[in-house]
């Protein structure tokens, strides 16, 4: 029963440092801010004592650009309505 509590924190502790390693630390990586701040996504603040901060602005712009819709051609075939 104790070992299987011990691989259970073993596989916790394994998951909250793949986690960590995965988002926390790009996130306060200056090439990933650079990045996040050429697409649109952030901006570098900084208050009158100098202290320099990082604040979210909007949703990063894509890599790729969008697609435009698509329209459908009309239909080849002609429809005839009668009135009853």
């Amino acid at each position: 029963m104790i070992r299987l509590f011990l691989i259970g924190m073993l596989c916790g502790v394994i998951i909250t440092t793949a986690v960590t390693y995965g988002f926390a630390i790009p996130a306060n990586n200056t090439y990933w801010r650079m990045e996040i701040w050429n697409r649109g996504g952030a901006a570098w603040t900084a208050d009158r004592a100098g202290h320099i901060g990082w604040k979210w602005m909007v949703e990063p712009i894509p890599d790729t650009a969008t697609k435009k819709p698509v329209v459908a051609p009309p239909s080849a075939v002609k429809v005839h309505t009668e009135q009853l």
